[in-house]
């Protein structure tokens, strides 16, 4: 999202989530660290090119998933966008983001990227995105994105406020649990969306972080 954002760099990665429905994982006592209350996949169709992201096709995948979890645009505080880097992706997604998620809005949308971290780990960059996102419903802050000095203007901004963390960002509760999306995008063309809600609080206070 910099104005001089001109690209990633690979890396290799794997991530493994362990997934039980929440009466199931309630009932045993598990430690719950996030939930997952809606998703959704599409993909592209015909589009500009194998490597042009379908701008439409990326909103639509978030209307799906927030569709899927009962949930409101403005009920999500915060997006860990797939974030390219690139002249041509970083416009496309966030103009998508500001088109569904802008509704209704009346607090600002932080977004993210783990690939300024980690940079690109290709079929893993999702679920390196989703763990980076419970990590920070866990602690209740979101993590800078790195390398942000200047927005670039080539990025179509919504006319709602989007911040961009350059630090250590406490996410505070509020009167709804904490919430987020993740997008990934594959390079075929597929599109995926996930909405995620902090683990329920009443089992916090016998929670393991082991």
């Amino acid at each position: 999202f910099d104005v001089h954002a001109d690209g990633f760099v690979r890396a290799e990665g794997c991530g493994m989530l362990v997934l039980k429905r929440l009466s199931d994982a309630l009932a045993a006592g598990d430690p719950i660290l996030a939930l997952i209350r809606g998703s959704a996949v599409n993909e592209d169709g015909k589009s500009s090119g194998l490597t042009v992201p379908n701008g439409l096709a990326q909103q639509a995948v978030i209307r799906s998933a927030l569709a899927s979890a009962r949930l409101k645009p403005a009920q999500i505080s915060y997006v860990e966008a797939h974030g390219t880097g690139t002249a041509l992706g970083d416009p496309i997604e966030v103009e998508a983001i500001g088109a569904a998620l802008g509704e209704g809005r009346t607090t600002p949308l932080t977004i993210g990227s783990v690939k300024t971290n980690i940079g690109h780990c290709e079929s893993a960059s999702g679920v390196a995105g989703l763990i980076k996102t419970v990590l920070a419903l866990r602690n209740q802050e979101i993590p800078p994105h790195l390398h942000f000095s200047e927005r670039s203007p080539r990025i179509p901004w919504p006319n709602f406020e989007i911040r961009i963390p350059t630090g250590p960002t406490p996410w505070p509760a509020g009167a709804e649990p904490r919430r987020a999306g993740i997008s990934s995008f594959g390079f075929s063309g597929v599109n995926a969306h996930v909405i995620l809600e902090e683990a329920p609080v009443e089992q916090h206070s016998t929670d393991s972080d082991s």
